[in-house]
């Protein structure tokens, strides 16, 4: 392990974040009181959105310099026909580098070098099938192009992931500090990284130029791939992974996933964390090994609040690495490129301030392949791009549990985008600890072209528990087309014992065209301390068509489904509990949304206060109302 301290070589300003302050009337972590964001919210939202837009008028500049990475000894490869997973459940014919093609990531990472050396430019990727063993990183002022039809074929070897990171973790390998799923760890670099970096880019010509994660494709030797390692036993309907028809799905070995038990992970929390109490480390592992998992593990070192440099996966671990993820950086620009095949989520800026998304094509349908999750990022405007997913298409983070240190996601605008399959095709949640305020999305269309086969789950989607936490304010959503309505049939998720709620009797995991899901998922979260608030929702002009399926023509399963936070999953030490405070202030108004499956019961309503319905179409009735429940 580096013996550098963290905090210098990671160069930021953490924050400090109080766990109660949405109850006490504080904006999380910064001191300012939500009197003041309430009042801010009481402007023309719409202005403020356009503020936002206003910021991005001006392009990122680069200095007027190409270095062509073919000046740096890259070759071109051959590529070969071979049968890989496209998704879970689906192979199709692809191309791959022949065996014994020459490895382009030191010429790559030389041209940046050289590049960011000199002062900045554009590391150009010319035409034409490249391999690369490794990550291509971004420096400050490096703008790395690939020309039209350059298709970037990572490797699919964990072991290329964990070479080059800047923390040597003896035969974990050299990794990298990233952030999987809320939570910081060394692990496996992205196949795209960058950290503490400003004036950076990665563009493309045209969407004939391909990042290429491969994760479908056989790893070396192996009749297993990235995808394997999600560790799903079957295809199911819950709603996590299109099931299909084809009775064929990804493979894995037993042992070797993300959430199968890891040998190499202590049999006791206290070993990793020695600082707790044996009543701290066995309120933190619940019941059971489960906590062993690599995904469970990672979330138990947080909670116990282990340093990050000390929460170490890589080899011999399970934790799929993202495709692209930047972190802690300013002035990013991803636009006119196509990624495809991805491990895990497609891309992932965390805590980064001012980035630009325009004209991308997020097109990866395996597990878990988000199509663009910022995270505690300032000042994001998603434009013009297309998303095609296997899990949510935009899910807006903000870290979980107790990494927040970076605050809230806030201030972005989401334009002018096309969604097809995918969970939700615009989310918040559920890694949001952190808090979102302040977000806009307009102009998009919820395409759904895959309703016969693998349909969208959920057009508007927020998801948060009594562990996830954080708050959820000033969103306003505008303007929403789905020609193709979304899922009409029903998916759960189970309740815990005792809860308030019958397990999966709500349809919060699929089914809803606006969910807000207070309650996502409790069973996999052993901490339930942390509240959800959410609160000034605002959605207009939502336009959702019927399908014709077996049953009848509908758009949906049910058009609302409010689950307000559940207040018997909180099972902290605090007596009384916290105020449990109901999803507030939600207004839904001049939307038609199609004809409903569940004609009985078109809303599910539960913790909610001040539901306002204005000229809202559902089946043959017009609702002008206010709801609680």
């Amino acid at each position: 392990m580096q013996n550098s301290n963290l905090k210098n070589s990671l160069n930021l300003k953490r924050r400090s974040f109080l766990q109660a302050a949405s109850a006490s009337g504080l904006l999380l972590g910064s001191g300012i009181p939500a009197s003041a964001f309430a009042a801010a919210g009481k402007q023309d939202p719409w202005k403020q959105a356009q503020d936002i837009i206003n910021r991005f008028s001006k392009p990122i500049q680069f200095r007027k310099e190409d270095f062509p990475i073919t000046s740096f000894g890259a070759e071109t490869c051959q590529v070969v026909p071979t049968v890989a997973w496209i998704s879970f459940v689906e192979k199709a014919n692809l191309s791959t580098p022949a065996k014994g093609s020459k490895d382009c990531y030191p010429a790559i990472a030389e041209a940046i070098a050289t590049c960011h050396k000199a002062g900045g430019g554009r590391v150009v990727i010319p035409a034409g099938n490249w391999y690369c063993a490794g990550p291509i990183v971004l420096l400050s002022n490096v703008n790395v192009h690939l020309q039209a039809g350059a298709h970037v074929y990572f490797s699919n070897n964990p072991a290329d992931y964990a070479k080059y990171g800047k923390f040597n973790c003896g035969k974990n390998g050299n990794l990298s500090m990233t952030r999987w799923e809320g939570n910081d760890c060394l692990n496996f670099s992205s196949m795209v990284y960058a950290f503490g970096q400003n004036n950076i880019a990665l563009t493309g010509d045209d969407w004939t130029a391909i990042l290429d994660g491969q994760a479908g494709v056989d790893f070396p030797d192996s009749p297993y791939c990235w995808w394997s390692w999600k560790g799903r036993e079957k295809p199911n309907t819950s709603g996590d992974i299109a099931a299909g028809n084809s009775g064929n799905y990804v493979k894995h070995v037993k042992g070797e996933t993300e959430v199968s038990l890891n040998p190499l992970n202590p049999t006791s929390l206290q070993e990793a964390a020695p600082h707790l109490s044996a009543q701290e480390a066995s309120f933190i592992q619940g019941e059971g090994d489960k906590w062993r998992r690599d995904s469970n593990y990672l979330r138990a070192l947080a909670e116990a609040r282990v340093p990050a440099e000390k929460r170490v996966f890589g080899m011999g671990h399970f934790l799929r690495p993202h495709m692209v993820q930047f972190i802690s950086c300013t002035n990013v620009l991803f636009q006119g490129y196509q990624v495809t095949n991805t491990p895990f989520w497609q891309h992932n800026p965390v805590n980064c301030r001012n980035v630009h998304v325009k004209n991308i094509y997020a097109n990866s349908i395996g597990p878990n392949s988000d199509g663009f999750d910022p995270e505690s990022c300032d000042h994001v405007l998603i434009e013009d791009s297309t998303f095609d997913t296997g899990d949510d298409c935009i899910a807006v983070d903000s870290g979980k549990g107790p990494d927040i240190q970076y605050g809230p996601s806030q201030n972005i605008v989401i334009q002018n985008c096309k969604m097809h399959s995918g969970h939700g095709a615009m989310t918040f949640g559920s890694i949001m600890s952190g808090g979102i305020q302040n977000v806009f999305a307009q102009n998009l269309v919820f395409e759904n072209s895959h309703w016969k086969t693998d349909p969208l789950n959920i057009a508007i989607r927020l998801k948060s528990n009594m562990s996830r936490g954080g708050f959820l304010r000033n969103l306003h959503i505008r303007n929403i087309t789905v020609p193709n309505g979304i899922r009409t049939t029903p998916a759960f998720y189970s309740s815990l014992p005792g809860s308030a709620i019958p397990t999966k009797s709500v349809a919060t995991s699929a089914g809803g065209i606006i969910t807000i899901d207070c309650g996502y998922d409790p069973i996999n979260d052993n901490v339930r301390t942390r509240p959800p608030v959410v609160s000034d929702i605002h959605i207009s002009n939502v336009k959702v068509a019927n399908v014709d399926t077996k049953d009848g023509k509908f758009s949906c399963y049910q058009a609302i489904v409010i689950l307000g936070p559940v207040a018997s999953d909180y099972n902290g030490p605090a007596k009384p509990a916290p105020h449990i405070v109901p999803v507030t202030n939600v207004t839904i108004t001049d939307c038609d949304l199609g004809t409903p499956a569940n004609a009985a019961n078109p809303l599910y309503l539960y913790n909610v206060k001040g539901l306002t319905l204005k000229n809202v179409r559902i089946g043959n009735t017009v609702h002008n109302k206010t709801l609680s429940a």
